[in-house]
């Protein structure tokens, strides 16, 4: 089942150079675990609630490929570029399966909270 890296990051302009260093080398430590962007730094479409920051969304072919890169020597390595320069958040995710019913998921809450 697909998982996902999420990362909320609050940039504070301008960058420091480690920062562009990470970025050009995030690529390589994603690519033995089959990861990918999927998002990377777009203006969000604000619909509900304050936004600061900017957001990272990539995704994995399951959660072992997930944990797999993050722990890995070469991503550990870049990874200080990062956070030694900007604050933020980063969780891992599962996805959901195909055919996934939230309608479903909330009966099983449901019933599991009268229980």
């Amino acid at each position: 089942m697909t998982a996902y890296a999420l990362a909320h990051l609050h940039p504070q302009p301008p960058l420091h150079d480690d920062v562009f260093i990470y970025m050009e080398r995030i690529q390589a430590t994603l690519d033995p675990f089959g990861g990918r962007f999927l998002v990377h730094g777009t203006d969000p479409e604000v619909i509900e609630g304050p936004v600061e920051g900017s957001y990272v969304l990539i995704g994995f072919p399951d959660m072992d490929k997930a944990r797999g890169w993050y722990e890995s020597d070469a991503y550990q390595a870049i990874l200080p570029m990062r956070t030694d320069t900007m604050g933020g958040t980063a969780v891992l995710l599962h996805g959901v399966p195909d055919g996934y019913d939230a309608a479903a998921t909330a009966k099983f809450i449901r019933e599991a909270q009268t229980a």
